[in-house]
């Protein structure tokens, strides 16, 4: 897939969604649940978020994608995302894991080697969760470390590229690395997208909202083209909300209202190089 190609796909997959404003329910944690909603809003989705394991099950079958995050773990989760995630699967339904955390106790650690069993289609994380995940699904990451420190990487994004790589391949889907300069791949096809601000670090729920957003064009198109479509609006809508912003409150402000003013057309022409 060559350039061109991609940013027609990238069109298509907007144009869809703020046609279509898609189900796309959420299991995600309780400091950033507000700022997801309202991203995936501002991307033209539907947001809804559960918690209960009845809730998780209904709800996968109802929605067009699915996205579970894993901070603030409740106890309850260890019933509700293993209902879930065996829904989605059983209803041919599409999803995203943002595996925060990940090295954090043991109901997390459990949870996600759950999910190797019932992959997502995209994971979405920094370069240290994505080397921590690779590694926890027996993948050959480039890196023999297991778990982070907290929930801020310690890798840089180039050096979770052969973890990213890894687990892409095994999922059939693709991944996101979140950081100085974010990378897109679906295990063959690896692509770099430019843009974003420092502010960003700065905020809660960037990541976590981007992971929401990713599932918004995930009902839309392909694992690839979902992952590269979201960090694409991030990386336009932060740069343009760093311009006009004084501090971190405001650029929240700014994000979103650049996140639900964006084109189509101006996504796929943020910078971005195949490589």
């Amino acid at each position: 897939m060559n350039h061109e190609t991609i940013q027609k796909e990238i069109i298509a997959a907007v144009h869809r969604a703020k046609e279509d404003c898609p189900l796309v329910p959420s299991i995600t944690n309780t400091v950033t649940i507000e700022l997801v909603a309202n991203a995936q809003l501002a991307a033209g989705g539907s947001a809804a978020m559960v918690y209960l394991p009845d809730e998780g099950e209904a709800i996968a079958a109802a929605g067009e994608a699915f996205y579970i995050n894993m901070g603030t773990l409740m106890p309850f989760y260890a019933e509700t995302l293993p209902r879930t995630a065996r829904a989605l699967q059983e209803h041919h339904r599409p999803w995203v894991l943002d595996p925060v955390g990940i090295g954090i106790g043991g109901l997390r650690k459990g949870l996600l080697q759950c999910f190797r069993a019932l992959p997502p289609s995209v994971v979405r994380g920094n370069a240290s969760e994505i080397i921590a995940l690779a590694n926890l699904w027996g993948l050959d990451s480039g890196v023999a470390r297991d778990g982070v420190r907290g929930v801020d990487a310690t890798d840089s994004v180039e050096t979770a590229r052969p973890a990213a790589e890894a687990l892409a391949s095994f999922i059939h889907g693709a991944v996101a690395v979140s950081g100085e300069c974010d990378l897109v791949t679906d295990g063959t096809l690896t692509v770099r997208s430019e843009g974003g601000s420092k502010l960003f670090t700065k905020i809660t729920g960037a990541g976590c909202s981007l992971g929401g957003v990713t599932a918004v064009y995930l009902a839309e198109t392909s694992p690839f083209i979902a992952a590269l479509t979201a960090v694409q609006a991030y990386n336009l809508a932060g740069t343009r909300a760093a311009r006009e912003a004084k501090g971190p409150g405001s650029f929240t402000a700014a994000f979103l209202d650049a996140l639900y003013a964006a084109t189509p057309e101006e996504i796929a022409a943020n910078p971005f190089v195949v490589l």
